[in-house]
């Protein structure tokens, strides 16, 4: 029934997740990819704040706090990375890009958390890149071919490189404390670790010109599809792996469909009804891994 429960909360996590490509891609000229980051991660910090400070109090020692130093590194630069990127590309692009992250994660789960995952469940990761792909571009081959790299492309794929890092970090560095407690402390340090990068560039910031529509976006990031998703994807990491939660991001381009179809009416029809088979098949293969507890 807990497994059950744990698929369920990392399927609305990667419905939220979904969301935050066109946000992002509307928002990412308003204001320095750094200083938008930045108050990303300081929002979902003082969300969780006065929780932590009840029940758990602020008190941690210098190697927890190093521990989350690193795998909030990881998160900093992937978001940076998506803010800047945006601004030269579009949210079709990177959600492209987006799904080699799974496949990253799962290397990255077998150099650090020594997961076995076996010649099926690695064809199996590549097998929902195609199939992502496919469906991102409605089963079109021709505009698959079009698809020519860009600054912004090659920006948001390092990105993905470290981002591939976050899930198998958190399966090590975690150490039995609650999953509020660790997101928290994730959000915090990449506050602090932005407010070196930030500078003097928050004094060159308009505040007053900063419109309504760019703090309602940021409000959803730092809320929905950063506070949310981090202690979804932390504590889901604990009963299934870190593989088997990245490989959800594979649902992100169906999910970026529907979301076209709810507000612009759009669907490519049944030509992407082989790329849904394909990354239903790959997360069927990919979720029959044995999780850690076991």
């Amino acid at each position: 029934m807990r497994s059950l429960k744990v698929h369920l909360l990392m399927f609305l996590c990667a419905a939220i997740v979904s969301g935050s490509f066109p946000v992002v891609a509307a928002i990412s000229h308003a204001l320095d990819p750094i200083v938008l980051t930045l108050i990303r991660f300081a929002l979902a910090t003082i969300v969780f704040a006065p929780i932590v400070w009840l029940r758990y109090s602020f008190v941690i020692s210098p190697g927890t706090f190093f521990r989350y130093s690193l795998i909030s590194a990881t998160l900093v630069f992937f978001f940076w990375c998506m803010f800047l990127s945006l601004r030269y590309t579009t949210a079709l692009s990177s959600s492209a890009i987006y799904t080699i992250v799974p496949g990253l994660a799962g290397v990255y789960a077998m150099l650090i958390n020594k997961e076995r995952l076996g010649r099926a469940r690695l064809i199996a990761l590549f097998l929902g890149i195609a199939g992502a792909l496919w469906i991102i571009f409605k089963g079109d081959v021709a505009l698959l071919a079009e698809f020519s790299w860009n600054r912004g492309d090659l920006i948001f794929l390092a990105g993905c490189f470290f981002v591939g890092l976050y899930g198998p970090l958190v399966g090590l560095f975690h150490r039995g404390e609650p999953m509020l407690q660790m997101s928290f402390w994730i959000m915090f340090t990449g506050t602090l670790w932005l407010l070196l990068l930030a500078g003097s560039r928050l004094s060159d910031v308009s505040w007053a010109s900063v419109s309504l529509e760019v703090w309602t976006g940021i409000v959803y990031l730092a809320v929905f599809s950063t506070s949310i998703t981090f202690f979804l994807t932390q504590y889901s990491i604990l009963f299934l792996g870190p593989t088997r939660v990245m490989a959800y991001s594979y649902l992100n381009p169906a999910f970026v469909l529907v979301l076209d179809l709810f507000f612009y009416g759009t669907w490519p029809g049944v030509r992407i009804l082989p790329g849904v088979l394909i990354v239903l098949a790959a997360m069927a293969v990919v979720q029959r891994m044995e999780s850690p507890g076991k």
